[in-house]
């Protein structure tokens, strides 16, 4: 065992040496359980950020900096993907900035979407998108909510062949777009799909996520929460006992983990918009996820509140 107060007293005689023995001897984080994006080339922390919402008309420097503080502490933790799109208010503006200023674009997965009924208004949708992020080349784009989606994966597929994006998909969050979503799935070549799943939303697991998960398509969780009613339904209560035998401690670190621990290897997306909630939700892609059997039990625990 080292001990820590002799190791820095010797180190401090050897200062050229100190930053590398220090890190050869202190125990390192655990890593972020990653995912593969197979149609990028790259694999990603499990956890990202999403913008919807809380990124979409931030209201002077303060609340500048708290985004800003975030995307930092985010980044610092081993964070990359962060998703957004031009319907929600400026968050591509926003998120555009705060990188830049920054200087952390080359270390993150920025995703986008478009939705238009037209090609033409697709691309140039697209190309404000690429103004207001403040990058020539973006790592994922998908057509939102199926809007225009025969138009515009072409356009996509030519954004790609030229190198302007990485990957292309589809999104939605709605049950209702399940079938149509599903029949794309099966028509087209995707790199990745967007859909919405939580601990208290489970629909999308019957034939999305296993025919994603079939067809070597990357998956990423809006709504991982169930817009906030899996915290309503869980309100003052003690965390359960088996939270310990996947290392979480928080409600937020349950809900996330049981998402990224489905089978089809999710890429959960929440909202976060405060450094504490980087570091609580970063927490979720370490130590041990739920099996099977956890995961029957959790679905189980919530049902019954």
């Amino acid at each position: 065992m080292i001990d820590r107060r002799h190791l820095l007293a010797t180190l401090a005689l050897f200062p050229f040496a100190a930053n590398r023995a220090l890190a050869a001897a202190m125990p390192s984080p655990q890593a972020l359980h990653t995912v593969p994006i197979p149609g990028a080339g790259v694999s990603v922390p499990a956890i990202g950020i999403g913008t919807s919402r809380r990124y979409n008309d931030p209201v002077g420097e303060e609340q500048l900096a708290a985004l800003r503080a975030t995307i930092a502490r985010f980044v610092e933790l081993g964070g990359s993907v962060i998703d957004t799109a031009p319907s929600y208010g400026r968050a591509e503006e926003v998120v555009g900035r705060l990188v830049a200023e920054l200087g952390v674009r080359d270390k993150l997965f920025l995703a986008t979407k478009v939705g238009a009924e037209t090609r033409e208004d697709g691309a140039a949708q697209i190309q404000a998108s690429f103004r207001r992020l403040r990058t020539d080349k973006l790592d994922l784009i998908a057509v939102h909510n199926l809007r225009g989606v025969e138009q515009q994966l072409p356009v996509l597929r030519d954004l790609k062949s030229a190198g302007r994006i990485r990957a292309l998909g589809i999104t939605t969050s709605s049950a209702g777009q399940y079938a149509d979503f599903e029949a794309v799935m099966r028509r087209h070549a995707l790199d990745s799909i967007q859909i919405d799943y939580a601990l208290d939303n489970r629909t999308a697991a019957e034939r999305i996520l296993p025919l994603a998960q079939d067809k070597g398509m990357a998956v990423m969780i809006n709504l991982p929460f169930g817009r906030d009613r899996l915290f309503k339904a869980t309100a003052g209560r003690p965390l359960p006992d088996w939270a310990k035998e996947i290392g979480a401690t928080s409600w937020a670190q349950i809900f996330l983990k049981y998402v990224i621990s489905h089978p089809s290897r999710p890429i959960a997306i929440p909202g976060t918009a405060q450094t504490r909630y980087a570091d609580d939700n970063l927490g979720a892609a370490r130590g041990p996820l739920p099996d099977a059997a956890l995961r029957t039990r959790m679905e189980r625990f919530i049902d019954g509140l």
